[in-house]
């Protein structure tokens, strides 16, 4: 028993979160009368907030160094419209556009990071200067217009889905598979990674509260996979994300870069005098955000099937909020790339949800803006209980 209180406590805030998500989600669900579960529905959640999960990824990597990025909306709209004006006006093939459109965006990242790295400018400031000149470049490039509509293999970023192995099923075959296969990687690495917990003599799950942790994930995999199944299958949407959360958890967890950022956002100048090169690290942190802020903005520009001058209003503040949701603490140091998806689910699902049941956006302003604040609260809570 005091195995389990002992882990809870160290993962408070991850466990707290997917409860969270669980409660959120069966509240919505009886509310909307089981409609926020139906297949169409889940695909919509993915495909309505799948580019603001992506900057959710940025995002938490900028705090947990300890700085902020209020300049991601308004680069997701500037790339959104660059790229309309090189495939729309210019007839430039996509795929060149979208590499073209994540060279500018890191361009911009490098841009900014420039002066919060070298210059020593807050983020802050740096970045609401860059929200400002981004929408006003925007609306100069688009002159006060949208441009649509875009190549129909582009689109598909956004709306399309993974073709089946047999087009005649009711229910897609290979998302089931994928299901399947899932299953069976993550029982495999949940074992690996207990014995070399045990190995190292770290504290680990008793075995029966191991099994049926392995059995929950299990069960929700397969549940979420054959929801899809029952609609058009594996949106791509999905799959982007899959593989950005695969590579970024890596990136934080495994290598050298992952812990040079905990580092820096921990104690800077700890870090500094333990050898980490503090300013190229947050230098680069804002290129990478610069990146994923542009492939947002593709992938909004793609599911609108237009670029227009309004576009990436309140993504920064959406992402944020996800990230603080998720677990990240306010003064850096704390996040995981896992809780900022599930504070982004939170809000996609309380977005979604609020809208089903007909509260208006003046209240689903309010209650996202007192969702935040717990969150932090919570956070500040636990620190001072700690300390």
């Amino acid at each position: 028993m005091e195995v389990m209180k002992n882990l809870f406590k160290n993962n408070v805030r991850q466990y707290g979160m997917i409860v969270a998500l669980i409660l959120i989600t069966v509240l919505f669900q009886v509310l909307s009368d089981g409609i926020l579960l139906k297949p169409l529905n889940v695909t919509n959640i993915l495909q309505q907030y799948g580019f603001i999960l992506i900057l959710a990824i940025g995002m938490v990597m900028v705090i947990i160094t300890g700085h902020i990025d209020l300049s991601v909306g308004s680069i997701a709209a500037f790339v959104g419209a660059v790229s309309a004006i090189m495939m729309v006006e210019h007839d430039m093939s996509y795929p060149l556009a979208i590499v073209l459109s994540l060279v500018i965006g890191a361009l911009i990242g490098a841009w900014q990071g420039f002066w919060v790295a070298y210059m020593k400018i807050p983020s802050f400031i740096v970045t609401l200067a860059g929200m400002l000149l981004f929408r006003g470049l925007t609306m100069v490039i688009l002159e006060g217009k949208s441009i649509a509509p875009f190549p129909k293999e582009f689109q598909k970023m956004s709306s399309g889905f993974l073709p089946d192995i047999d087009g005649s099923s009711s229910i897609h075959i290979l998302t089931i598979i994928i299901g399947v296969f899932l299953s069976i990687v993550t029982v495999v690495q949940e074992f690996r990674d207990r014995r070399t917990q045990r190995k190292y003599e770290f504290e680990v799950l008793p075995f029966p509260w191991f099994i049926a942790k392995l059995v929950g994930i299990v069960a929700v995999i397969n549940l979420f996979t054959y929801v899809l199944a029952k609609y058009k299958g594996i949106p791509f949407i999905l799959i982007i994300l899959f593989v950005l959360v695969i590579v970024y958890s890596f990136v934080m967890k495994r290598t050298v870069m992952g812990r040079h950022t905990y580092a820096l956002g921990g104690n800077e100048k700890a870090a500094k005098l333990s050898g980490v090169k503090t300013k190229r690290v947050t230098f680069w942190v804002f290129v990478n955000m610069g990146a994923l802020a542009a492939l947002s903005g593709l992938i909004y520009a793609a599911r609108l099937n237009a670029a227009t001058p309004k576009a990436g209003l309140n993504f920064e503040l959406d992402a944020i909020a996800a990230v603080f949701i998720g677990g990240a603490s306010a003064s850096g140091g704390i996040g995981t790339v896992i809780g900022a998806i599930i504070g982004g689910l939170v809000m996609a699902v309380m977005n979604n949800g609020m809208s089903l049941i007909g509260l208006g956006i003046d209240w689903q302003q309010g209650i996202k803006g007192l969702v935040l604040l717990l969150a932090v609260g919570f956070d500040i809570y636990n620190k001072n209980k700690s300390a």
